[in-house]
């Protein structure tokens, strides 16, 4: 069984802010949100190139995969033996500033 994406710090602390802004509206929906990015995790591990590359935000070989059900967006890298998810960001945000170091 291939294992899921490995997550950076910042990425779980990400989804950990994402889980605590919805959480007040809706406890479903945070649980929803955080079994979501799981899934896009477990895709991911399955799948590495299952992202889109978007080199107008990020260059190679940082992929993309937004989190189905929600308005965020995973940034993984592929390139390791065991995929690394950098980033879970909002879409709504400003990306091009937001991922500027990657």
């Amino acid at each position: 069984m291939t294992q899921p994406a490995r997550f950076t710090l910042l990425a779980r602390a990400e989804i950990r802010e994402a889980g605590a802004w919805i959480s007040p509206d809706n406890r479903r929906a945070a649980a929803a949100f955080r079994q979501a990015v799981a899934d896009v995790a477990r895709l991911i591990g399955e799948h590495t190139l299952i992202g889109v590359a978007r080199p107008d935000l990020a260059r190679a070989p940082y992929r993309f995969r937004v989190v189905r059900g929600f308005p965020y967006i995973v940034v993984y890298d592929p390139t390791p033996v065991r995929p690394v998810i950098v980033r879970v960001v909002h879409g709504a945000r400003d990306l091009p500033e937001l991922l500027k170091d990657l």
